[in-house]
């Protein structure tokens, strides 16, 4: 593979990494529930269902991951997906006691969604000045996309 392409998309490749081995933690801990042998129904829907609800999401999460990153800046868009992954990971905690304790990691994680989408506009918005106008702003759109990355720690 061409050096070029890999300095581009090496964060956003070890974040998705990342996200596999998280999911494997679901999955077996889903697994670990089913073959329990005190099977508790109520334990095993809320494990299911915590698995079920971070699986739903996780295709929208990898497709504006990977946009943002490529479109507008790599280092934002990794840092957004980490952070992603550890609200992930506080939703999944926190619906396995009760569902209340999974609302806030539910809420950040969409501001998190919405941040990177937001990053998949403006870099598209950006090439599309590149192409009919000439205007590249990307400079000024990574400087401010950086600094309020760091934004998203802000509960």
């Amino acid at each position: 593979m061409d050096m070029k392409v890999m300095e581009n998309i090496y964060l956003l490749v070890i974040v998705t990494l990342i996200s596999v081995v998280q999911n494997a933690f679901f999955a077996q801990k889903v697994e670990k529930e089913c073959n329990s042998q005190n099977i508790k129904t109520s334990t095993l829907e809320r494990v299911s269902c915590a698995s079920r609800n971070c699986m739903d999401l996780y295709p929208t999460f990898l497709a504006v991951m990977w946009c943002a990153g490529l479109c507008l800046s790599q280092a934002p868009a990794a840092f957004s997906g980490i952070i992603y992954l550890v609200v992930r990971q506080k939703y999944f905690v926190g619906y396995m006691g009760q569902t209340s304790q999974s609302t806030p990691g539910y809420l950040f994680g969409k501001r998190i969604l919405c941040f990177l989408f937001l990053m998949c506009i403006v870099g598209i918005f950006n090439y599309l000045l590149i192409s009919h106008y000439g205007s590249d702003y990307k400079d000024y759109v990574e400087t401010i996309t950086s600094a309020a990355s760091a934004l998203l720690l802000i509960p």
